[in-house]
């Protein structure tokens, strides 16, 4: 299986490696806006009704249109279900996950300033949020726990859970990680209508303030509808991995990395940076032998062939061709990882060593696996407990503080051509 390589001594290298970027980018804008926007409407106007005719439609499931529940679909029960050995690798991970994310609570401030003005700002959860599952190709219960448990730990009381259970079938493991996490409502509804249900109530189910999750071209789509009237956390795209990588790596282990995000989707990149041509064909080689020992070999070759890559280049030039692309992952198996590490600006996450696979990021160290795709790591950051937070100002104004600030407060409010802002500042300075 050819393999496109690039070289960054090349004159052109910048713009070809950037087109090359360009072009799988651009296949995830299937524009499904319209369908998506009419199931939107159609559940904002009818509700239930609304939901339980599209689920039927789309997965073949009834639910009754009030309490959005299918008959032999439960949540609890199906947890029990869960093999024991699941069970305690999920508990684990979220032992892990809980810990992280209790270290990023953000904590409340004030000072005061030398003219007696008081000023901070306080951090308080939303009210509720809806957490969206997949049920077809990213069923993972790992998510569930990534997505759930850092709006507990930052003191969301309501957790929502939608999941399409098509043919009536719940993911045993997605419902153990659902009730571990503390979800605290589970609706067997997935797809753009399930949206729609979190944004604006349909039936029992009333709406939330925060989307949250991963989803099909449809649910993305549903997603950025209805921003605005909820938040959401982002619009994932498909996974990516780049792997900084010299010669005194056995290229096997840096072929099952490249491999480990292929594997997700057709649309998932997998590029490898290195500074030896020769160890790069040995990496590529490893690949091919690996990629059909896979169950989900159709996808990793398909995400392979079309959109992995090899960068021959410098080391001293690798932060700067990770700059360009603003991977998802990057790992970093080199001498001395933390040299090109501090000069990496655009990044989902980090893997410092050798012994660190973008794998166990995605289940067991506790740092989130929800991070920003196709470049958007340029301007975004992973889910945390920041995304369930929100930070109000606190002003304290003493009659000192009043007048140092009034003057300039009213010839701005002049200068705006904004009258009873300044009236409400010269009033209190006798003026009014």
């Amino acid at each position: 299986m050819s393999i496109r390589r690039f070289n960054a001594a090349e004159a052109d290298f910048v713009d070809a490696f950037g087109r090359f970027l360009s072009l799988r980018r651009a296949q995830g804008t299937e524009d499904v806006h319209a369908a998506t926007a009419a199931i939107v409407r159609n559940v904002r106007e009818r509700g239930g009704e609304a939901v339980a005719a599209h689920t039927l439609r789309f997965d073949n499931v009834e639910i009754d249109p009030d309490k959005l529940q299918a008959s032999g679909v439960d949540l609890l029960e199906a947890a029990e279900q869960c093999a024991v050995h699941v069970r305690e690798a999920l508990n684990f991970a979220a032992g892990r996950i809980e810990r992280y994310h209790q270290e990023q609570r953000p904590r409340d401030h004030s000072f005061t300033d030398p003219n007696g003005l008081e000023l901070g700002w306080r951090w308080t959860p939303v009210d509720a949020v809806g957490l969206y599952v997949p049920g077809g190709r990213a069923s993972y219960p790992s998510s569930v726990l990534m997505n759930a448990i850092p709006a507990r730990a930052a003191g969301v009381k309501r957790i929502v859970m939608v999941s399409p259970v098509p043919g009536g079938q719940l993911n045993p493991a997605v419902a153990y990680a659902a009730v571990r996490a503390g979800a605290t409502e589970f609706y067997p509804i997935g797809g753009a209508q399930a949206v729609a249900a979190l944004a604006y109530g349909a039936g029992n189910l009333r709406p939330v303030d925060k989307i949250v999750g991963p989803g099909n071209a449809y649910v993305a789509a549903a997603k950025r509808i209805v921003f605005g009237d909820v938040g959401i956390d982002t619009i994932a795209g498909p996974s990516e991995i780049t792997v900084v990588a010299d010669n005194h790596n056995r290229p096997e282990w840096i072929a099952a990395d490249l491999l480990s995000q292929a594997e997700h989707d057709p649309l998932a990149q997998s590029i490898l940076i290195t500074d030896d041509a020769a160890w790069a064909a040995r990496v590529e080689a490893a690949v091919e032998q690996q990629i059909v020992q896979l169950a989900t070999a159709k996808t990793a070759v398909d995400a392979w062939r079309d959109y992995g890559a090899v960068v021959i280049a410098p080391m001293a030039r690798a932060a700067e061709i990770i700059n360009q692309i603003a991977p998802e992952h990057v790992e970093i198996a080199t001498m001395d990882p933390d040299a090109i590490a501090k000069d990496v600006r655009h990044s989902g996450a980090i893997f410092l060593g050798r012994w660190a696979p973008e794998a166990l990021g995605d289940y067991v160290t506790g740092s989130n696996h929800v991070l920003p795709t196709s470049g958007a790591a340029r301007f975004a950051s992973g889910l945390s407990v920041l995304d369930f937070m929100k930070r109000t100002s606190v002003q304290r104004i003493t009659e000192q503080g009043f007048r140092h600030l009034a003057s300039a407060a009213e010839t701005l409010a002049k200068c705006e051509g904004l009258p009873a802002h300044g009236l409400s500042v010269s009033i209190r300075r006798g003026n009014g």
